[in-house]
């Protein structure tokens, strides 16, 4: 029976087209490349593609991609590579739906990057690394870093979104502050007769860089915990990459797009090593992964861009324009290309990057770790907010809950216990 009145009608046609674009829409078709030149041989990657994870009665997939740049040794950066992962999904509740586990990401790295410093730490090791760590799932990127690796995004319809944090002291001024009123010091490296020269670095240890995983002689105010960014992108897609800084001290976030513009993944890896280590020489390990989120039916190799592609090149490359037959009732239900920031966070207090603020009531459990997941027994656990100025406000009970060990180490992080009484106490 019709309805008479504004009600438009939408043709059955339509509506299958729309459930098959559905279909696809749910899942992109992720096509990656990676190039790397070694000088330090520090320089480690992890790519991981249909990461499965059980949701109700089916299967879902995620990726997962990983540049850790290491110093001082690649100890760090191989540790953090073969455990980081394992760390993030250890702190997902596993009775989460989709959206849900996509909402618990954020909170799950900031456990998984402070348990995995944690856990090499103890090992006594002193090199350090920088992470920066992309999981892709359907249509949203959540990138979690701390170092001078960086993420950037290019949408389909040509803009361009930095996904990652620079924690170089030289261009951080917050982190300069938070550092030194942790307790330690921030200046260049002295010659004598007061000449300085050099980056400005954290001392002791020398390291100029105010997040890393490891690097346990600098000092714990150098924390693991990460900047996370989570964005969703339009189902036109988009390019990702993840460079190490030998890229990034050599290119522009412009023009590492622009010099692989038209290329297959793999290729345009290539070619912005290749633009980087012309620019400025093989001065360090200069690495590069290509992440190109597709819709399923495009094709993996796009045609060649003109000479001189415009802003909406990227867009021309990735989307399929739609054909000249299509009707009127099809273009209003075609999605906008739109790029929709779902979370950012950058503080270094996990009393703020660990409280749950999603409506969850499972997001963590009452008796188990936030940090490390050790079940604990009743009240052996800490509240994160112990000691905190709005600790007065919230009720004994209020989780989420540290062990005794993951709550040293946060207030090692904050300044509040001297440097190097846990190093010492271990070498007794």
């Amino acid at each position: 029976m019709s309805l008479r009145g504004e009600h438009q009608t939408v043709p059955l046609s339509v509506l299958l087209k729309r459930e098959l674009a559905n279909e696809k829409i749910e899942k992109p078709e992720i096509v990656h490349g990676q190039a790397s030149q070694s000088k330090k041989g520090e320089d480690f990657t992890l790519l991981k593609t249909e990461c499965q994870r059980a949701i109700g009665d089916g299967v879902t997939t995620f990726s997962v991609f990983g540049l850790f740049d290491g110093h001082n040794g690649s100890a760090a950066a191989i540790y953090t590579k073969e455990n980081l992962l394992n760390n993030v999904l250890n702190a997902i509740p596993t009775d989460l739906n989709r959206d849900e586990w996509v909402a618990a990401l954020p909170r799950a790295l900031v456990a998984g990057f402070v348990k995995t410093d944690k856990d090499f730490q103890e090992r006594a090791q002193t090199s350090g690394t920088t992470v920066t760590f992309v999981i892709i799932e359907g249509w949203v990127i959540t990138v979690a870093s701390v170092g001078d690796s960086r993420c950037i995004l290019e949408s389909a319809e040509g803009g361009i979104y930095y996904l990652s944090a620079d924690h170089r002291l030289e261009c951080n001024e917050e982190e300069r502050d938070r550092i030194t009123a942790s307790g330690g010091e921030v200046g260049r490296l002295n010659t004598g007769g007061g000449a300085e020269i050099g980056p400005l670095r954290c001392w002791p240890g020398g390291l100029c860089l105010s997040r890393s995983i490891g690097d346990m002689d600098v000092g714990e105010y150098i924390v693991p915990v990460p900047y996370v960014k989570q964005v969703k992108l339009s189902t036109a897609g988009g390019r990702v990459i993840i460079s190490s800084d030998g890229v990034w001290d050599a290119l522009s976030a412009e023009v590492a797009l622009d010099c692989c513009r038209g290329m297959p993944a793999d290729a345009a890896a290539a070619q912005i090593v290749k633009e980087a280590l012309q620019a400025k020489g093989l001065r360090d390990d200069t690495t590069c992964i290509v992440v190109d989120i597709l819709p399923q039916e495009k094709p993996a190799v796009p045609l060649p861009p003109p000479k001189r592609p415009g802003k909406g090149m990227f867009k021309a490359m990735f989307r399929k324009k739609p054909s000249e037959s299509s009707s009127q009732v099809d273009k209003e239900y075609m999605e906008p290309d739109v790029v929709e920031e779902l979370f950012e966070e950058g503080s270094a207090m996990l009393s703020e990057r660990l409280d749950t603020k999603y409506p969850l009531c499972n997001m963590f459990k009452l008796f188990m770790c936030a940090v490390c997941q050790l079940e604990m027994k009743p009240g052996e656990g800490i509240s994160i907010h112990a000691g905190s100025s709005n600790a007065v406000k919230l009720r004994p009970w209020d989780g989420p809950f540290l062990c005794s060990s993951c709550q040293e180490k946060k207030e090692a992080m904050e300044g509040k216990r001297p440097t190097g009484d846990r190093h010492s106490s271990e070498s007794d």
